[in-house]
């Protein structure tokens, strides 16, 4: 048995000589040798085998040293598949990873992106018949190769390349194009978008577009970038996103995959625990797990769970995108944070200048950079509707980390640990006086002047209570006696306190007092039994607490 784990290696050929453990992905092969279409984008999350995927892709189709390569298959499901022995080794290919492409300057950027095709050149010079060249483009290719060249000619050097290929070899060559979104993400993130998305166009339409020397074109990236123009006009693409029933097993591992894996490295009794941690994507229907977290765990088995995933990534533009979103969006990621899914339709053409502008693009570029899972749950002419989820406790990691960081960006983090030890002490005069400090200095006038302010209030106390889910069960709107009381911390250690809260907006209509509004919320807590869950779970000190609020003023009764 394998037990070499590749971790971090993403050369299909590496990964195979060195006989490590393989979860075979090889008939990815023949579903792109059979798709009809010329060009096709596969976009998927970081660190789902994207990389690997193409490195196979490379060695099988790649002429150059074919018997060596033959090899690497053998034992593979693709090995016995009639198209192995039609195309293994067959054409020229021209393989180029924008991964590394980020920069604090789009000249910087097309710098990086000059060396990367520079090499590229220097690789195939010896496949270029440069006897039946003309001078000028001799001057061309040595231009890109000595990296002198100006943009337009970059920019048309992936096209002149598979067209002196052609020439040469007399077979159409195959192009992957791994990551080709990775320098967009960085132009936008460092204000060089316009620049990039320009060059970007022009880079890849002129080796995509009407080329009649092209065979196919696989490209992989974490969206897909077509509102900015760079796919329009392109007849020949298909696009198989996370939504897609096709290719939908081929990034990602599968329950049976990651069920063998365990049991191969014999921790097969801790499913469970791997599948509340990194599994919960949705890709076409299919249920995937997140293949770098849990090769990660397996690896490094004795350190425990860990956040493997997310800590590939400094999350700057998630986090960036979700605090400057409207507030909105903040009340339903704190109710995604109690396990609440949200209804909301997906728009696959990401438009980066729009992101922070409207809900549907947030949730979809959330969704599609895999911090979201989504399940179709309703279908009309119109628009389809989608649950959308945090898919694992990894992902949800993240986005409680984003509220508080709201939160202590607004008062010092001790205030918020005053607040939290006052409440789950049943220091009620404490908890009322810094509760009413974090409502003034966070929410504003206009929204606690909203239509549908309890709600307001509710979310916003789920945010400051988040912090506490490492020691309590924090949930709301949850069914107990004769209704749902409106929020309720359990302490997982059945000897401290659990609290129930009812939260009550004054009626101005009614001539309602602050007092009036405390019972009534208590009564609500009395009358419907909402302690009775709790007790029933064996615990024996409940809080009961009655919030009203009243704009910015609020009141706490026990």
């Amino acid at each position: 048995m394998k037990l070499n784990l590749p971790i971090g290696t993403s050369d299909f050929k590496k990964v195979r000589l060195q006989d490590s453990y393989y979860i075979d992905k090889s008939l990815l092969i023949k579903e792109v040798i059979e798709d009809d279409a010329e060009v096709i984008l596969l976009p998927r999350p970081r660190r789902f085998g994207k990389t690997l995927n193409m490195s196979m892709l490379r060695y099988f189709f790649d002429r150059d040293e074919a018997t060596e390569n033959r090899a690497l298959f053998e034992g593979l499901q693709i090995y016995d598949e009639p198209v192995f022995e039609l195309h293994q080794g067959k054409y020229p290919v021209i393989f180029i990873s924008f991964k590394d492409i980020k920069a604090l300057n789009f000249e910087t950027a097309i710098e990086k992106i000059q060396m990367l095709i520079s090499e590229l050149f220097i690789d195939h010079q010896n496949s270029v018949n440069f006897d039946q060249l003309q001078i000028e483009q001799k001057d061309t290719y040595n231009s890109i190769k000595r990296q002198t060249s100006n943009l337009a000619v970059l920019s048309n050097s992936l096209h002149l390349l598979t067209n002196l290929l052609y020439a040469a070899s007399k077979q159409k060559p195959i192009v992957l194009i791994d990551e080709y979104d990775t320098p967009i993400h960085s132009a936008y993130n460092k204000k060089y978008y316009d620049e990039m998305i320009l060059f970007m166009s022009s880079f890849l339409g002129s080796v995509l577009k009407y080329n009649e020397n092209l065979y196919k074109c696989v490209l992989t990236g974490t969206l897909r970038v077509s509102r900015e123009s760079i796919f329009t006009g392109l007849n020949n693409i298909k696009i198989y996103s996370l939504l897609s029933t096709k290719f939908n097993d081929k990034f990602g591992f599968t329950q049976p995959e990651v069920s063998k894996l365990l049991e191969d490295f014999g921790y097969g009794h801790e499913v469970e625990a791997v599948r509340r941690w990194y599994n919960g994507y949705i890709v076409g229907g299919l249920d995937v797990y997140n293949p770098w977290s849990v090769i990660n765990y397996v690896h490094s088995h004795e350190d425990g769970f860990k956040p493997y995933w997310l800590n590939t990534s400094g999350n700057d533009l998630i986090k960036e995108i979700v605090k400057d979103s409207p507030y909105s969006v903040q009340v339903e990621i704190k109710e995604l944070l109690d396990d609440k899914p949200v209804i909301k339709t997906i728009n696959e053409n990401i438009s980066f200048p729009e992101l922070k502008n409207t809900e549907n693009s947030i949730y979809s570029f959330l969704f599609f950079s895999g911090y979201l899972k989504a399940r179709l749950v309703e279908h009309s002419d119109e628009a389809d509707y989608y649950n959308l989820a945090i898919p694992n406790v990894e992902v949800k990691r993240l986005f409680k980390d984003i509220i508080l960081n709201w939160f202590e960006g607004i008062i010092e983090k001790d205030k918020l640990s005053m607040l939290l030890n006052a409440l789950t002490q049943g220091n009620v005069k404490l908890f009322e006086r810094l509760l009413s400090d974090f409502v003034v200095a966070s929410l504003s006038f206009h929204l606690t002047g909203s239509k549908n302010v309890e709600k307001v209030y509710q979310a916003f106390m789920l945010g400051l209570l988040v912090s506490l889910s490492d020691r309590y069960e924090v949930t709301s709107e949850k069914e107990s006696g004769y209704g749902r009381y409106d929020l309720a911390i359990v302490p997982f250690d059945k000897s401290k306190k659990a609290i129930i809260m009812e939260f009550k907006t004054i009626d101005a209509f009614y001539e309602e007092t602050k007092d009036i509004a405390l019972d009534l919320a208590m009564n609500q807590i009395e009358d419907r039994q909402y302690a009775a869950a709790i007790e029933q779970r064996g615990y024996s000190d409940i809080l009961k607490l009655a919030i009203v609020f009243d704009g910015k003023r609020v009141w706490v009764k026990s």
